[in-house]
C-alpha cells in the first residue's frame, strides 16, 4: 500500500471511530474503567448535604466558617491493546475480513482512552511479539497505532497468546487495562491469563464470522490453513470431517470464554456482521 492510500484509510477510520469513540464510548469507558484512587482538588465553603467527615478543620479554624476537602478521581490510566495479526485474522466472508473490524474495534477503544488523558500502548503478536509501541497520550500516537493496524506485516501466521500474556506481565509493570482483540483459535493459555489477571484489568474481544462454525458440504476441497500455510485435500462431503471441524471449532471458543470467565477477565462476542458497537456498549454498561 502506498503512503497515499495508507493516508486516505487511516484518516477513513479516525473519522468513523473517533466519531464513535466521542459520542458513545468515552462516557462509558470513563464510568466502566475507573482511575487508581481519589486525589485532592481543593477546598471549598461547605454546603447543605455535604459529608461532614470531609470538613477540612485548619481552614475551618481560620475563616470561621465550615470549609471542606474536594477529592476527584486520580483518572490517568494506561490501555494496552493486545492484537492478533496470525493468518487466521485475514479470513472473512461477507465483504469484510475480521482484520479489518479488529483495526476499528482497537481504533474506536484508542480513540476513548485519549478522550479520558489515558496513555494507549500496543502489542501485536502471532505466536511471538511482532511489535510493541510502548504507550503514550495524543493523537498522533493513536494515528501511528492505526497505522501499524492497517499495513503491519507479521513474520508469522500462528498463534501463541501464552507468549504474548508473559510479554505484558513483564513490560507493564502498574495496573493496565487491557483487551486481548482476537479469534482465539489458540489454547494452552490458562497459566498465564490467570497471572495477567491479577494484575490487570483484562477483556477478552473475539472477533468471529459465521462462516467459520460450520464447514459446508461441498464435496472434495482444497483448503489452505492461514496459520501453517499448508494445502491439503479435504473431503467436505464426510459427515465425520465435518463433526471434527466442528468440534475443533467450538473447543476453542468455550476454552476462551471459561478460561477468561474464571480468570475474572471480561469477554466480548462480536461477528464480523453484527454491529461491534452494540456489543461493546453492552458490555460496558454491563460492568
Amino acid at each position: 500500500m502506498d503512503t497515499k492510500d495508507l493516508l486516505k484509510k487511516v484518516r477513513k477510520i479516525e473519522i468513523k471511530t473517533r466519531r464513535l469513540s466521542d459520542h458513545i464510548f468515552s462516557g462509558e469507558y470513563h464510568t466502566s474503567f475507573k482511575g487508581r484512587g481519589m486525589t485532592f482538588s481543593e477546598v471549598r465553603q461547605y454546603q447543605y448535604g455535604d459529608d461532614i467527615r470531609a470538613i477540612d478543620w485548619n481552614v475551618t479554624a481560620r475563616y470561621n466558617e465550615a470549609h471542606v476537602k474536594v477529592f476527584e478521581e486520580e483518572r490517568e490510566l494506561t490501555m494496552m491493546l493486545m492484537v492478533d495479526i496470525s493468518g487466521s485474522e485475514s479470513f472473512g466472508s461477507k465483504n469484510q475480513f475480521k482484520k479489518d473490524i479488529v483495526t476499528e474495534i482497537a481504533a474506536t477503544m484508542a480513540f476513548s482512552a485519549t478522550q479520558n488523558n489515558d496513555k494507549i500502548g500496543l502489542i501485536l503478536f502471532s505466536d511471538e511479539i511482532e511489535l510493541y509501541i510502548p504507550p503514550k497520550k495524543g493523537r498522533s500516537h493513536v494515528l501511528r497505532i492505526i497505522r501499524e493496524l492497517i499495513e503491519f506485516e507479521p513474520k508469522s501466521n500462528k498463534t501463541d497468546l501464552a507468549q504474548a500474556l508473559k510479554f505484558l506481565s513483564g513490560t507493564q509493570k502498574k495496573k493496565a487495562i487491557v483487551f486481548v482483540i482476537s479469534d482465539f483459535m489458540t489454547q494452552e493459555y490458562e497459566q498465564t491469563l490467570k497471572i495477567a489477571s491479577k494484575k490487570h484489568d483484562i477483556t477478552g474481544i473475539r472477533v468471529y464470522d459465521i462462516r467459520e462454525e460450520k464447514m459446508p458440504n461441498l464435496g472434495m476441497v482444497p483448503m489452505l490453513d492461514a496459520e501453517t500455510g499448508a494445502v491439503q485435500l479435504v473431503d467436505t462431503g464426510s459427515k465425520s470431517v465435518r463433526l471434527n471441524y466442528e468440534k475443533h471449532y467450538y473447543d476453542r471458543v468455550n476454552y476462551f470464554k471459561e478460561t477468561f470467565s474464571k480468570s475474572g477477565a471480561g469477554v466480548v462476542n462480536t461477528r464480523v456482521d453484527e454491529s461491534y458497537v452494540t456489543k461493546l456498549l453492552g458490555y460496558f454498561k454491563s460492568r
